[in-house]
């Protein structure tokens, strides 16, 4: 039998998000030794990781040491993908100047590139391992391009690795996001998502699978994040292929690390900022006025904040700004 660990969206950093109330690198730490004891005590082959393995691509080379030493802790190689956070500007080619490819370089992870093909064999089983970093057009071109893979003549398995954002329930409109209910073409046994951090439930068809066990890390506090426990997936190859997902001890609960009051905060400031868009639309009598006119009237009249009305003048001029125009709404 072949065994693999997967774990994804680990977003190392040397901070603490202002969303937790912990230390959360300490948090984190905690997190990642528990993937190298779970490593060891399932007797897997190899651990692989679905991207964003650090929250940006020039965190601190202090920070990379840290981790790095728990990461060479396990005797098994580390493949992964290259996430939009370990690059810059969405780019996959610059990969090489961040920190993820001077761990790459340092054999200490290995990245795997577009089109690159790993072969993975123990007693007489064989599979192929393959890769899709991020990119700026993923999720937004022909998801055949990137979530589909041909296997090999004699490879008995395929597992192929996405940091895509495969969802099962639609994203809202300009969020680019593919249906994981389109993704059963090509040949992979396993496909294996990340970038979406809530993760979904193990998708089943016919024996192949599709699999995002979520983020380890919880760096927002949405309250799907608040329930949410990270949790990492172990594969098997055997006969047929078995996914089990297996929760973090390590992980305290959502409402023990998140910031519940900083989560009312920002969504008192949203329904704020809904409720004062909609008078905008709605104002008939305004419209001989120019938008940032109608702003400072209402924001006036219904005693709206000054950071919210601020924000409201910064959209607008960032919409001015993309649509090059010199007038108002309304023009």
């Amino acid at each position: 039998m072949l065994r693999l660990l997967y774990v994804t969206d680990t977003h190392i950093r040397g901070t603490t998000p202002r969303s937790r109330l912990d230390d959360f690198v300490a948090t984190l730490r905690a997190k990642m030794e528990e993937v190298v004891a779970l490593a060891e005590q399932e007797s897997v082959d190899a651990v692989l990781h679905g991207g964003d393995l650090f929250d940006r691509p020039d965190i601190s080379p202090a920070v990379v040491r840290d981790f790095a030493g728990i990461f060479r802790g396990l005797q098994v190689p580390v493949y992964t993908i290259a996430g939009n956070h370990d690059i810059y500007g969405h780019n996959p080619g610059t990969v090489d100047r961040s920190m993820l490819g001077l761990l790459d370089a340092f054999g200490t992870v290995h990245l795997l590139r577009e089109k690159e093909k790993v072969v993975i064999e123990k007693n007489g089983t064989s599979l192929q391992l393959t890769g899709q970093p991020f990119h700026y057009e993923l999720d937004k071109r022909d998801p055949e391009l990137d979530y589909t893979v041909s296997k090999d003549e004699g490879m008995d398995f395929a597992v192929h690795m996405v940091h895509g954002m495969a969802v099962e329930r639609a994203l809202p409109e300009g969020v680019p996001h593919t249906m994981v209910h389109d993704l059963w073409g090509g040949e992979a046994d396993v496909l294996l998502t990340g970038h979406y951090h809530a993760g979904f439930p193990l998708q089943e068809k016919e024996g192949r699978y599709i699999v995002n066990p979520g983020a380890i890390a919880r760096i927002n506090n949405h309250p799907s994040e608040m329930r949410r426990m990270p949790q990492i997936a172990i594969l098997e190859f055997d006969e047929k292929v078995t996914v089990t997902f297996r929760r973090l001890r390590s992980a305290a609960p959502g409402e023990s690390v998140l910031d519940r009051s900083y989560l009312e905060q920002a969504a008192y400031r949203e329904e704020k900022m809904v409720s004062f868009v909609q008078e905008v639309q709605a104002a008939g009598e305004f419209r001989g006025m120019g938008a940032r006119d109608i702003v400072e009237d209402i924001a006036r009249m219904e005693g709206i904040d000054e950071e919210v009305k601020y924000e409201a003048l910064r959209r607008i001029a960032v919409v001015h700004e993309r649509l090059g125009s010199e007038g108002e709404w309304g023009d």
